[in-house]
C-alpha cells in the first residue's frame, strides 16, 4: 500500500498556509468574517503555524444554519482560521488520496463532477444493453444519512493505513473529532472541506469492495448515491445483502430503506436529478421546481444562465425556452405560478 509522506510541517509551512488562503478566497472576498481575518492576515497565519507547530491548535465551534438544497440541511460553519487549515491540508492530501480512488467515483472531484457522472450512467446503459437492444435492470441504492453516520473510529483507522506520521494523526484526528452528530465519535460537517476529501477516502473502500472483490463491472458512485448495471435481475438481487452487510460491518453505514430499487432503464431511473431514459434524459419534478425556486430567490442574469446551462445536459430544450421568455421582474413573488411552469 502506498503511504502519504507529508508531515505536519509540510501542512503547517507559511507557505501552504498563505497559498491556502489564497485558494480559500475566491468567491469570498465580500463576507465580513473573512474580510476581518484579512486585515491581519499575515499575523493571523504566523499564528496558527505557531499553533500547529507546537501541536496546541484547537480546533474551534461551530455556527449551524439550516438550508433547503432541495431537502433541509444542517449547516455547521467553522471560522475562518480553522476553514483556512482544512483548506491547507486538503492541499496536501487530495492529490495523494486521488490516486488511490477508483475512477467511477464521481462526487468532490477533480475533472469528475456531476455531468460527468450523468454521461457514465448513459454509457454504462448502452454498453449493458448492448445499444439499447437488450433489456438493462439498475440496481440505485442511497445511504441513510450519510455525514451524520461517517464513524470516527473507522475512518481513522483507514486514514492510518495511509498516514504513518504521528503529528499529521494527531492534526487529522483533532479536525475529525471536532464535530459530532448522532452522538460522539460520529458525523462530519457538511460545511468543511475536508469533510469532503474525508467521506470520499471512507467510501474507497466500499468502492474497493464492489469492484475488487465482488467483481462489479458496471459501477459509478456519487457521495452516497451508486447504481449498479446488469441484464440479470436476479443477480442485482443478490448483491443487496452483500452491499448491505459490508457497509453495515465494516463502514458502520445503513442502506436508505426508501431508496433502494431495481428498475429497467426503459421504464426510467432517477438519479442525480435526472430521469434517464434509453434515448432521452429528462429533469425530474422536483428539480425543477427547485430551480424556479432559485430563479424567485435570485433572479439575476447570472442565475438564468447557470440554469439553462444546467438544461443542456438533458432533453430540455422546452423548459429552457421556457426559462428565457419569462421577464426576470416576474419571478419575484410568483411561488403560486410555479406549477404553470412546470
Amino acid at each position: 500500500m502506498i503511504q502519504f509522506q507529508g508531515t505536519l510541517d509540510d501542512i503547517a509551512s507559511v507557505e501552504n498556509l498563505t497559498e491556502a488562503w489564497t485558494e480559500f478566497m475566491a468567491g469570498k472576498r465580500g463576507k465580513t468574517d473573512v474580510q476581518e481575518f484579512s486585515l491581519h492576515l499575515m499575523d493571523h497565519i504566523f499564528s496558527l503555524h505557531r499553533d500547529l507547530a507546537s501541536r496546541s491548535y484547537r480546533h474551534g465551534p461551530y455556527r449551524p444554519f439550516n438550508i433547503c438544497d432541495p431537502k433541509p440541511r444542517s449547516i455547521h460553519k467553522a471560522s475562518v482560521r480553522d476553514r483556512l487549515l482544512h483548506h491547507a491540508i486538503y492541499r496536501k492530501l487530495c492529490p495523494f488520496f486521488e490516486r488511490t480512488f477508483i475512477a467511477r467515483s464521481y462526487s468532490c472531484r477533480i475533472d469528475k463532477g456531476t455531468h460527468k457522472a450523468l454521461d457514465c450512467f448513459r454509457s454504462f446503459a448502452r454498453k449493458e444493453s448492448a445499444n439499447h437492444t437488450k433489456t438493462v435492470w439498475i440496481l440505485k441504492c442511497d445511504i441513510r444519512k450519510f455525514f451524520a453516520s461517517i464513524d470516527h473510529g473507522v475512518l481513522s483507522e483507514i486514514l492510518w493505513r495511509y498516514i504513518p506520521n504521528r503529528k499529521t494523526r494527531w492534526l487529522l484526528g483533532e479536525v475529525i473529532g471536532s464535530f459530532s452528530s448522532t452522538g460522539p465519535g460520529a458525523g462530519l460537517p457538511l460545511g468543511n472541506l475536508t469533510s469532503q476529501l474525508l467521506v470520499n477516502i471512507y467510501m474507497n473502500e466500499f468502492d474497493q469492495f464492489m469492484k475488487n472483490e465482488l467483481k462489479i463491472k458496471y459501477y459509478l458512485r456519487y457521495a452516497d448515491d451508486f447504481a449498479i448495471f446488469s441484464r440479470d435481475r436476479k443477480y442485482l438481487e443478490n448483491l443487496i445483502p452483500q452491499i448491505d452487510r459490508f457497509l453495515r460491518e465494516r463502514l458502520k453505514l445503513t442502506l436508505h430503506p426508501k431508496k433502494v430499487f431495481i428498475k429497467s432503464f426503459a421504464s426510467g431511473v432517477d438519479f442525480l436529478g435526472w430521469v434517464h431514459f434509453p434515448d432521452h434524459r429528462v429533469l425530474r419534478t422536483a428539480s425543477k421546481r427547485r430551480m424556479f425556486r432559485g430563479l424567485k430567490n435570485n433572479p439575476t442574469e447570472q442565475a438564468f444562465a447557470s440554469y439553462v446551462g444546467m438544461l443542456t445536459h438533458g432533453n430540455a430544450n422546452g423548459l429552457s425556452q421556457r426559462i428565457r421568455r419569462v421577464p426576470k421582474i416576474q419571478l419575484v413573488g410568483c411561488s403560486a405560478r410555479l406549477n404553470d411552469w412546470i
